[in-house]
């Protein structure tokens, strides 16, 4: 092919040019349109390349082209803008872009002075939640001006791998003045039992991945794109997803060759992503979109609440720290549904943004990451602080602590609490695994809970382990258990001495039939032998009911080392965890809870631990923050004389009538 390329050196017909050496323009453009995508390397010559890119792109015949993807690595050389104008994606990493970016000759408007930087600067600020995945080590707006610099020399759309932080795609803009719509893919975690040994062949696997998605999902052809020029970015996005589970699926074996996955590997990752909720795009969508209005996965905001709006979201109590400046706010506050002057800060179980998605703007993709939860979260009027869970709603593809601080901060929001869910492969213990250094990897992960605590600005974490129990008769042996459990919670309480350390109890659980710590008075057991102060309990509302226990009396045994509830209700069927909202099935028994609160000098904040899977999740919320405030104020209003002499009494009628009254005002 390359020693026949040169073109007007001697030609035939319709500029085709033959050599006793080479192949005939005719048998390269059949031999190209006989596939459906073409992909090209750098370490093909230049002019094969061009050759065949021309081939695929011949105007004779525009039905029949072909889609031309170049991988930009390899040799390092200058590549030419004729031939950078007939790839449909350009496929460079980090580096490769800067390289290739820099090998041009300045032009005048690759910064394009004031007017250019402002563009520049405009088109960063609409796009900062993508630095902000990205995290700090990468520079989206130095990836943006080598991106321009390509599409000014006629690059059509690059996208750019990024290893361990994904992809990200940017669609060549119809005019040279605006800038690129980018699509962001985060890297997909590995699936469950599934490690990364070799990373060869991984950008190899993406990109044929990429390739055959493309061709699968309908490639769009010049002029056949969004009405703007650019292609269909839901095609798109859906095609850097499937590239992206090829890529991972190939770190988990060693060899180029060997670690291809087939098909159904892929289909099948794709499917377990999907439901867990991990496929994580981002397309920044309309360039005319307020960046306020678009959160990290470009999922609209409810009623697209602007900065200042999502100041006077009301958010509930200021609990200890209440001062002058906040009784200024109480008495200027009359919404008494949302008022500021209730003593406790309202959070509420993150994970459940999840759900009711078909309440979200359809045009926009749905939030699918921990930050798309809390911006989603932080609508709930009277929600005050967030709750997060570790590691879980932590990992370098998402945000650190750090990151979240700042996003809370700009929420007007504050950390209740980190709470510990122990990833699956503690299924057989964290603290009580009976391997030993499973144990210390469970210890150290808990203690890397506190550390994440501190950054937050949270007191206190909760340790509940779906995994330390047994399942049968004889399966451990329960004194062993108890003791590990005492020593690795004393080693947590002095590595953090300034952090409230509370364990959540549960009786039972799919996971786990019996656990260790099954009940209130068990849990009071082990707190009163670690014997330690900053160590307490998490109580929750739904696990005691489970338990068979009147929540109102275990939380009056429990008395000051009670660091944490969490407010929900049930139907109390046998290991059933209903997470229903709060009141709804017990009113006596939420009443009741709230006066024993009141009485021990409660001094967490409220949580509601409930699953709105058919509910709208923000709606939810705010009816539980009413419900707590009414059940509050309710209990307030109590007569203490009345309440002491049915106590005195054992008055069943009496302490029903008292309740009716109560619930009544």
């Amino acid at each position: 092919v390359q020693s026949s390329r040169s073109r007007g050196a001697r030609g035939g017909d319709d500029g085709e040019n033959d050599d006793a050496h080479g192949i005939s323009d005719e048998e390269i453009r059949r031999l190209v349109r006989s596939h459906s995508v073409l992909l090209l390397q750098c370490e093909i010559p230049e002019a094969v390349n061009l050759r065949l890119a021309e081939a695929a792109k011949f105007e004779g015949d525009p039905s029949a082209m072909v889609p031309v993807l170049h991988d930009a690595g390899g040799e390092d050389r200058v590549m030419s803008e004729e031939l950078l104008r007939r790839v449909d994606f350009l496929i460079p990493n980090e580096s490769e872009l800067e390289r290739l970016a820099a090998s041009y000759p300045s032009l005048a408007d690759d910064r394009g002075g004031d007017d250019a930087a402002a563009e520049i600067s405009e088109a960063w600020h609409r796009r900062r939640r993508i630095q902000q995945r990205l995290g700090p080590s990468l520079d989206l707006e130095s990836i943006l001006r080598s991106v321009r610099i390509l599409q000014r020399r006629g690059a059509n759309h690059v996208l750019v791998t990024l290893g361990s932080r994904g992809s990200l795609l940017a669609l060549k803009p119809p005019t040279p003045a605006r800038p690129p719509r980018l699509v962001y893919q985060p890297a997909l975690p590995l699936p469950p039992g599934r490690t990364a040994l070799d990373e060869t062949g991984a950008g190899d696997c993406y990109r044929a991945g990429f390739a055959v998605a493309l061709l699968e999902h309908g490639h769009c052809r010049k002029g056949e794109g969004d009405g703007d020029g650019t292609e269909d970015a839901t095609m798109l996005r859906r095609c850097m997803k499937f590239a992206s589970a090829a890529g991972a699926l190939a770190v988990t074996k060693r060899g180029a060759v060997p670690s291809i996955p087939s098909r159904e590997e892929v289909e099948e990752f794709l499917s377990w992503v999907e439901g867990e909720g991990r496929d994580g795009i981002f397309d920044d969508g309309d360039e005319n979109v307020p960046s306020e209005e678009v959160s990290s996965h470009g999922v609209a905001a409810p009623a697209a609440v602007s900065s200042s709006q999502m100041e006077a979201i009301p958010r509930g109590g200021t609990g200890d720290d209440a001062d002058a400046a906040n009784d200024q706010s109480q008495s200027a506050n009359t919404d008494k549904d949302h008022d500021d002057d209730f003593p406790f800060l309202f959070g509420s179980r993150l994970n459940s943004m999840k759900d009711r998605l078909d309440l979200l703007d359809p045009s926009q993709s749905p939030p699918s990451t921990p930050r798309d939860y809390v911006l989603r979260q932080s609508q709930i009027r009277g929600l005050g602080c967030i709750d997060f869970n570790y590691p879980q709603h932590f990992s370098p593809r998402h945000w650190t602590p750090q990151e979240a601080k700042q996003t809370l901060d700009r929420l007007g929001l504050r950390a209740g609490a980190v709470c510990l869910r122990y990833p699956p492969e503690f299924a057989r213990g964290a603290m009580n695994h009976p391997d030993p250094s499973a144990r210390r990897a469970a210890i150290e992960l808990t203690k890397r809970a506190a550390d994440v605590a501190e950054i937050l600005g949270a007191e206190e974490v909760v340790v509940w382990s779906a995994y330390d129990g047994y399942d049968y008769p004889f399966q451990v042996d329960y004194r062993e258990k108890w003791t590990q459990l005492v020593d690795a919670f004393r080693e947590c309480c002095d590595a953090h001495p300034d952090i409230r350390w509370s364990l959540e109890f549960k009786p039972t659980d799919e996971n786990t039939r019996f656990f260790t710590v099954p009940s209130t008075g068990a849990a009071m057991m082990l707190v009163k032998e670690i014997d330690r102060p900053n160590m307490g309990l998490t109580l929750d509302m739904g696990h005691m009911l489970m338990a068979g226990e009147n929540p109102a009396q275990s939380i009056a045994m429990v008395g000051d080392k009670l660091f944490g509830i969490q407010l929900n209700d049930g139907y109390t069927r046998l290991a059933a965890e209903d997470g229903m909202m709060f009141g709804s099935i017990h009113p006596s028994m939420a009443l009741e809870a709230m006066y024993q609160l009141r009485r021990i000098g409660f001094k967490g904040h409220f949580y509601f631990d409930t699953f709105p899977q058919r509910t709208d999740p923000v709606k939810e919320a705010e009816y539980n923050i009413r419900r707590v405030k009414e059940f509050w104020r309710a209990v307030e209003k109590m007569d203490e004389n009345e309440l002491e002499n049915v106590a005195r009494e054992h008055d069943a009628l009496g302490a029903l009538k008292l309740v009716d009254d109560a619930l009544r005002r």
